[in-house]
């Protein structure tokens, strides 16, 4: 068994996961990152950077470079309640260079980190490893098993962080409690050929009992067409042909290009959970990002709250690791810091599930609901969503010190 030492060891190459690394390296920490897959190329992830984590970037002095990388920026967003549409969004006063949502694929954005850390003597990412057990030592966790391309690995390290999503085996070892907040809907995601006549923000559109999604992707739409909880199977026995009609039905767009979608293996699943941990970390083990607490896909704000929770992390943990230091004390910090944003995110996303998603299924000629006439009559009440879309409750930014790349941890 290959046997590795370091400081803190990340579980999971997610946006929480490589941010987590790229900060605590740029800090002169040694740090391992596993991430199991051999690359960041799978579809249908987040894939909204949003202006929180554009100004993280700015404030590395990296936004320039990231966004040389293909994007489309979409600065307002509507929905639509049968014909009529309804503006609710204005991302513009939220600043010139990052008063916007940049619709990146993911794995561009993975990348582009992981080259950036990869600059830090102390930052290693191992790919195709895949974390498999914690190893515990009178009570405490001091590292990881895991299995890699050439075999077994076992790393020791002050801190395991977990960042390796809702679905956390080693957040389920640890014994950590996790409270379901429920979600009645699920989502099924896939793609169709754009136009260039057609409106290129981002809509949201509801209309006879259907609610689609349509994120603006260059030359295609990515779609999210929302069913009732574990109503995936239902619309999948209605048939491909009746789910391009309904689709059709909600979007406008023609069938000649819904005929796309040919094969139910281009339609994805997305099992909507919302739930957060009572208690993110143990001794010598945090939980950060989804692993931490799983949003609903409403605002898209996940990827978002993953890095500014590894930007935190990054913040206080940096000090105490790079010393030798690290105390549960530091780990109650992280939590304490983070958990207000994402509860009250959270409440949002599940009143908003209950009370506009949800009913709209099961009445499809609701009008839309107060709030949302109301920000449409008084468009600079469209700032206030945008903000707490785009920036969050308590955005972070990183601290100014690091080592030079280059440079020995």
């Amino acid at each position: 068994m290959e046997q590795m030492t370091t400081r803190c060891v990340i579980s999971g190459g997610g946006p929480a996961g490589l941010m987590a690394g790229f900060l605590l390296a740029r800090a002169g920490v040694e740090v391992v990152v596993l991430e199991k897959h051999r690359d960041f190329l799978r579809d249908f992830r987040g894939d909204t950077i949003h202006p929180s984590t554009l100004r993280i970037m700015e404030a590395l002095g990296l936004l320039d470079e990231l966004l040389a990388l293909p994007h489309y920026p979409f600065r307002h967003m509507e929905f639509s309640f049968g014909d009529r549409a309804v503006p609710v969004v204005d991302f513009t006063p939220l600043g010139e260079r990052t008063g916007f949502v940049a619709m990146m694929p993911q794995w561009d954005f993975l990348d582009f980190v992981a080259q950036k850390a990869a600059d830090y003597p102390g930052f290693t990412l191992l790919m195709r490893t895949e974390s498999e057990a914690l190893i515990e030592e009178n009570g405490r966790v001091t590292g990881l098993r895991a299995k890699g391309p050439a075999g077994p690995v076992e790393i020791r390290a002050d801190l395991v962080l977990v960042a390796d999503g809702r679905d956390s085996a080693l957040r389920d070892t640890a014994g950590l409690d996790v409270q379901d907040l429920g979600a009645p809907i699920d989502v099924l995601w896939f793609r169709v050929s754009r136009t260039s006549g057609e409106n290129p923000e981002s809509l949201g559109r509801l209309k006879d009992g259907s609610i689609v999604i349509q994120l603006n992707r260059g030359n295609y739409w990515q779609m999210a067409f929302i069913v009732p909880k574990n109503g995936a199977e239902r619309v999948r026995a209605e048939g491909l042909a009746a789910f391009r009609r309904r689709v059709g039905a909600a979007t406008g767009i023609e069938a000649a290009r819904l005929e796309e979608i040919d094969d139910w293996d281009k339609v994805k699943l997305l099992s909507v959970q919302v739930n957060r941990l009572q208690r993110w970390w143990r001794d010598g083990l945090l939980c950060i990002g989804d692993a931490a607490h799983a949003m609903s896909p409403v605002g898209g704000v996940g990827i978002n709250l993953a890095v500014q929770d590894a930007v935190a992390a990054a913040n206080i943990l940096a000090a105490p690791l790079r010393n030798g230091t690290l105390s549960v004390d530091h780990l109650q910090q992280v939590q304490k810091r983070r958990l207000w944003p994402a509860r009250v995110t959270q409440r949002f996303q599940v009143f908003l599930q209950d009370r506009v998603i949800r009913p709209a299924l099961d009445k499809p000629d609701a009008p839309p609901p107060l709030p949302l006439r109301i920000l449409a009559r008084v468009p600079y009440l469209r700032r206030f969503p945008a903000r707490f879309i785009g920036l969050g409750l308590r955005p972070e930014l990183p601290r100014a010190g690091e080592v030079a790349p280059g440079d020995a941890c």
